[in-house]
């Protein structure tokens, strides 16, 4: 479990599967995404994310704000073995609900990821990618430090060309 000021970022509860299907089945949540998550879809997710953090004690947290313990979304880390030419990597990854965006949510909870990333996990490196298109996410990127790389085809989303383009960014541990 990680803590910031306003947000707890830990372990999957059965609390958060409604909350989460309704981010996944919201177009504006899922905008740059190539379609929508089924209950099913998220459902599964919530499994395969879980088990990470349960063997890993890392991985993408759900995110609860500390004044209510009210699901937001998730933030944290996601390991990319093999899929992209910059593999094996570790990615950096948020989505929050959109009652919940421009509140700097995102960027602080990203910020702890990052300290928990090369300070306890000691991680030389942590990356981030998104559609081109995704003007939000990329300014979380810089927010937290990260410094744009390169323009890539992401293989999954090769059948949504407005999708497909996207950007890299990295950040290395601190010296």
């Amino acid at each position: 479990m990680l803590e910031t000021e306003r947000l707890i970022l830990r372990q999957w509860q059965d609390s958060d599967h409604l909350p989460f299907i309704k981010m996944g089945q919201d177009p504006d949540v899922m905008k740059y995404f190539p379609n929508d998550l089924t209950q099913e879809d998220s459902l599964k997710l919530i499994q395969t994310v879980s088990e990470i953090i349960d063997k890993n004690k890392w991985g993408i947290w759900a995110v609860e704000l500390k004044e209510n313990h009210k699901f937001i979304g998730f933030i944290g880390l996601h390991d990319q073995p093999l899929q992209f030419d910059f593999s094996p990597c570790v990615e950096i990854a948020w989505r929050l609900a959109k009652e919940h965006w421009n509140k700097g949510y995102a960027t602080e909870g990203a910020k702890a990821v990052l300290e928990h990333a090369f300070n306890v996990l000691h991680l030389e490196k942590v990356v981030s990618f998104t559609a081109c298109i995704n003007q939000p996410s990329e300014s979380v990127m810089k927010k937290i430090g990260m410094t744009k790389v390169k323009v890539f085809n992401h293989p999954e989303f090769s059948f949504a060309p407005e999708l497909e383009k996207h950007v890299l960014y990295e950040i290395s541990k601190p010296i």
